[in-house]
């Protein structure tokens, strides 16, 4: 069985093509686990709205509480951590990390980084060891295979690696960073373009990412179907005669 968490870090509630003003990227986010669950429907998704419900923004107080050693503990810190234990649990116990994330002002929104900032803490999602400075840093979240999904959606157009404007787009490259320090490495990405000019531009680039994020969905149950069938061969070991 595969766990999905799905996140929506857009300001817009609703989904574009569905609701007045809706988002891009939560559509894309719905047709993603939707494909998803219409073929393996015993699979299971957690669903936070990080847009509609930010998380908490650390402070002095959770940095201190973050920085304490568990056997140290005062009772205020572990409620102080409190939500960021749920969230990095929720990320802990996912195989699939879908991302919902338009691109604000060149970067993720204010609501996804005060996710990051929860999740990213040491001794849950990432060990430093000083004695070893030339890599000092141990991803926690490499203990077995994820996926990222990353979903997004720009005003304008040409953002992607290596076109004209790559080099303002600091959503995808900065989650990845991100991602790949806890140990997610396997990281997908798809995005909807030229919303800002509308018209058979923008649909052209929705009917595009659409069909990108229907084929991604087939491609990684393929992929974990695969690895799942090599595993099970692998268990089997050969009798020795």
């Amino acid at each position: 069985m595969t766990h999905i968490l799905q996140l929506d870090a857009s300001a817009r509630p609703g989904r574009a093509g569905t609701h007045e003003h809706g988002s891009h990227s939560r559509n894309l986010t719905h047709r993603f686990v939707g494909r998803w669950q219409s073929q393996r429907p015993g699979d299971t998704v957690t669903y936070r709205d990080v847009g509609g419900t930010p998380p908490s923004f650390i402070d002095q107080q959770w940095i201190q509480a973050a920085f304490t050693p568990p056997e140290q503990h005062e009772p205020w810190m572990d409620d102080t951590l409190a939500e960021s234990d749920r969230l990095i649990d929720e990320l802990v116990a996912a195989d699939i990390l879908v991302i919902g994330a338009p691109l604000y002002n060149f970067g993720m929104p204010a609501a996804l980084k005060a996710w990051v900032d929860q999740v990213v803490r040491m001794g849950r999602t990432v060990e430093y060891d000083p004695s070893t400075p030339e890599d000092p840093f141990t991803p926690l979240l490499a203990d077995r295979p994820r996926h990222a999904v990353i979903l997004s959606s720009r005003g304008g157009a040409g953002f992607e690696p290596g076109a004209e404007l790559a080099h303002m787009n600091h959503l995808e490259p900065s989650l990845t960073t991100v991602l790949e320090f806890i140990g997610i490495t396997d990281v997908h990405y798809i995005a909807v373009e030229n919303q800002e000019e509308g018209g058979d531009v923008l649909a052209a680039s929705v009917a595009e990412a659409e069909q990108r994020v229907d084929a991604l969905a087939a491609g990684l149950q393929d992929t974990l179907a695969t690895k799942r069938t090599d595993e099970s061969a692998e268990q089997v070991k050969p009798e020795t005669v």
